[in-house]
């Protein structure tokens, strides 16, 4: 049976949107799931995906903070 290995950068990235969305969840009082959710129905989701290289090296507030307002600007929370 063949295994698969994730090579370092696949964890790294995995490890990463899992800080920030538990992070993201933690700033506005969410639970996990919803704001999984959240961020998957309003963009957060695909510029995490999109710019995780780049945002991994900055502080996580101003990830979370970019994240909200893609969010905002795409129908989430106002």
């Amino acid at each position: 049976m063949a295994t698969s290995v994730l090579n370092k950068e696949n964890r790294d990235e995995i490890s990463f949107i899992t800080f920030i969305i538990s992070e993201f969840a933690a700033a506005y009082k969410m639970n996990i799931q919803k704001a999984y959710q959240y961020l998957k129905q309003y963009g957060g989701l695909d510029y995490l995906y999109e710019n995780w290289w780049a945002l991994h090296t900055g502080n996580p507030f101003w990830t979370v903070r970019d994240m909200f307002e893609i969010c905002r600007q795409n129908g989430g929370m106002k």
